[in-house]
């Protein structure tokens, strides 16, 4: 279950390759926000931010976003590479989404940073259901499968 550092360095250049190709077109229009929430198995605290595409069709989003998770002896790097579905409700101040994508999971076992190669990395895919306000907050409960983390329980703020 666990790899040698030398194996992220080509996922390091994937996930770059990647947000370079999904966000070329949009990257004039995306809007940027803060997140933090909580994770189970592995039990963790997580933050990071996320970006908003301008729509790739009518209420259709990429939403990348980074986090990363302390705790339980572990710590996490998670890249999510997420398109949502965005569901308006009229005259309503918030809309809900919903969403699918792939993930980058690199894990780190341990406590002795930066000594330890006890390192795992793989791949993953999360589906997510979403409530957001017009201003910016919003909340997310997010299911991993394969190498990501189970459950996801985030809140945010995007920045507009």
């Amino acid at each position: 279950m666990h790899k040698i550092f030398s194996f992220n360095k080509k996922a390091v250049l994937f996930l770059g390759m990647m947000i370079g190709f999904g966000t070329c077109s949009a990257m004039a229009q995306m809007e940027f926000g803060v997140r933090a929430g909580a994770s189970m198995d592995p039990d963790q605290f997580h933050f990071g931010g996320h970006a908003i595409t301008e729509p790739l069709m009518e209420n259709f989003t990429f939403r990348p976003n980074l986090e990363i998770g302390v705790g339980n002896d572990v710590t996490a790097i998670t890249v999510n590479f997420e398109f949502a579905y965005q569901i308006p409700f009229p005259k309503q101040q918030f809309s809900i989404y919903v969403g699918a994508g792939p993930a980058l999971n690199i894990y780190r076992f341990g406590d002795s940073f930066p000594q330890s190669d006890d390192w795992d990395t793989g791949g993953g895919f999360n589906i997510m259901f979403g409530i957001e306000h017009r201003n910016g907050l919003m909340g997310e409960l997010k299911v991993g499968t394969i190498d990501s983390p189970e459950v996801k329980f985030t809140v945010g703020y995007t920045f507009r």
